[in-house]
């Protein structure tokens, strides 16, 4: 039974990478009409409406779970996606999933319960290694930032991950989800009025994508995802979203139009050997 669950965890956590590994590709196409806080407004808003149909059908969780739930949100949605998009819409689709693939081992050290054993931190050191291979042709200008964002937002995602794993509430996963996004829709609001000078009406394609963003990406991978950290240690779960990398950069291409340097794949490599690295499990030190 413990093994037929944990294959369920998994699976779902690998689900909800397959979706998320479009969203940089779609995310960098809708960036060219909407600002990145307002595409995150428009996003989890359309997001929490169709959670909160939903989550009717359950009852709602004491005030404590709730704001627990909406911290994170505020982590794992509002500070993460607004790094991601801003990082997204200074540097590429390409960069974005490569460097999430040393998310983690953030999410391994920030945890405090890694077993630093030689190997591990070998592969800790290769995978920073890899991310400095992916941005050191961006000596400077905007891509740079952008870059030095999405690095950032990897912080915010491991904190997410370290919040998530502790609630034990035992809400169903479309409650913990829906009230996670409306905390989330609620700081992108504010976050998407510093934008208002940049405001227009977008086009048809564009508000499809804002739907699949929202619907997919937001929805069905959130649900997924926070189903299979129930049954996963934090550093697993984000362990397994290596394959988000390997897709992503064909959406990149594909939908973004990108072309990708020997440098940034021979960097995605490294990182994603430093990972592998980095998740065996050995004596520490």
């Amino acid at each position: 039974m413990i093994t037929e669950t944990r294959g369920l965890s998994v699976a779902a956590v690998l689900a909800a990478a397959l979706i998320w590994s479009s969203s940089f590709a779609v995310t960098k196409v809708v960036l060219a009409e909407v600002p990145p806080m307002t595409l995150g407004a428009l996003r989890f808003v359309l997001a929490a409406a169709v959670l909160g149909v939903a989550a009717r059908r359950f009852p709602r969780p004491p005030l404590r779970d709730r704001l627990s739930m909406g911290f994170a949100g505020l982590l794992g949605i509002t500070a993460y996606f607004a790094l991601e998009n801003a990082g997204v819409d200074l540097a590429t689709a390409s960069d974005a999933t490569l460097i999430v693939a040393a998310y983690p081992i953030i999410t391994l050290v920030l945890s405090g319960r890694a077993a630093f054993s030689p190997v591990r931190l070998a592969g800790m050191l290769l995978a920073l290694a890899g991310v400095w291979l992916v941005v050191r042709e961006q000596s400077g200008g905007h891509r740079l930032w952008g870059d030095l964002l999405l690095v950032a937002g990897g912080f915010a995602w491991a904190a997410y991950n370290l919040v998530v794993r502790r609630d034990r509430s035992g809400a169903s996963p479309i409650v913990v989800t829906y009230y996670q996004t409306l905390a989330g829709a609620g700081g992108f609001v504010l976050l998407s009025l510093t934008e208002t000078p940049r405001w227009s009406v977008p086009s048809g394609g564009t508000l499809v994508r804002i739907g699949f963003l929202a619907v997919f990406c937001s929805v069905a991978a959130f649900l997924l995802y926070n189903h299979g950290l129930r049954g996963l240690e934090p550093s697993v779960a984000v362990n397994l979203l290596n394959v988000v990398p390997v897709a992503g950069l064909g959406w990149a291409v594909l939908l973004a139009g990108e072309s990708l340097t020997g440098s940034q794949l021979f960097g995605g490599a490294v990182v994603l050997a430093g990972v592998f690295l980095g998740s065996v499990r050995r004596r520490t030190l």
